[in-house]
């Protein structure tokens, strides 16, 4: 690789995607294995996730991940997730954030933190992604794209990018694919330098937020769900009723204290 990739409106720029000297690379990703195996007894099965996503040009490969999820997990709940972030625009935040079961004990920090994606440095070793780019898509997801959304697919995918230091799980799904767009018509090297200078912060503030939002889940999940029969209810479906205020019935009669 000569260390530079065509732009998509035909010039070049210099890639971030496999470094000349990427000795460093390969060394964090030693360091990187040997932090993960101390999450890996929590929980059975391989170390690492393998899964096909879509890169450049709706291009199908396949990415490395630690896995943070137990064996069995299905991804049935991740697809109902994402479409109804697609019709909802709501905010595009984490199934762990209130608690998925599909993730391993200490899963969601991982996860947070951008750590189980480390091993993603083996496909920018082999050109499949850069540090910088939009977030590889699953396939499923890809289809549901329109032609222009597809067009977030026009640069090599990356590790971080735009979206990601721009609020990510406070945005909505439109907002993500106006901002991955808006990286493939912006691309540079001063824009991913700034982009990579951003991130760390940025996962540290991811980290922040997933915390309150687990705290929240929690705290909701402990509040006692009376049905509506029961004293009243308090759930969502209890029925208002009205109270009359009671009479006034006068200063209460309070006997003279007795002198012995």
């Amino acid at each position: 690789m000569d260390g530079t990739t065509n732009h998509p409106r035909g010039g070049a720029r210099v890639s971030f995607g496999c470094p000349r000297g990427s000795g460093p690379l390969i060394w964090f990703a030693v360091w990187s294995h040997c932090r993960y195996s101390r999450f890996a007894p929590t929980s059975r099965g391989p170390i690492f996730f393998r899964q096909e996503r879509v890169g450049q040009g709706g291009r199908p490969f396949h990415i490395y991940k630690f896995r943070t999820m137990h064996v069995s997990a299905t991804v049935v709940t991740h697809r109902d997730h994402f479409a109804q972030l697609m019709k909802s625009g709501a905010p595009m935040q984490k199934l762990e954030a209130r608690g998925d079961t599909r993730v391993i004990p200490g899963g969601w920090l991982l996860r947070a933190t951008g750590f189980d994606e480390l091993p993603q440095i083996i496909n920018v070793l082999r050109g499949e992604m850069s540090l910088v780019g939009p977030r590889p898509c699953i396939p499923y997801e890809f289809e549901h794209f329109t032609p222009d959304q597809r067009k977030r697919c026009d640069v090599v995918p990356g590790l971080t990018g735009l979206w990601q230091v721009s609020g990510k799980n406070r945005t909505t799904f439109d907002e993500m694919i106006r901002l991955d767009i808006e990286y493939t018509q912006r691309c540079s090297p001063a824009l991913d330098l700034r982009i990579i200078a951003s991130t760390i912060p940025t996962l540290l503030g991811q980290v922040t937020d997933m915390v309150k939002a687990r705290r929240k889940a929690r705290a909701q999940a402990a509040l006692p769900q009376l049905p509506p029969s029961v004293n009243g209810g308090n759930g969502p479906d209890a029925p208002v009723r009205s109270y009359s205020k009671p009479p006034f019935l006068g200063r209460p009669r309070v006997a003279p204290a007795s002198v012995d």
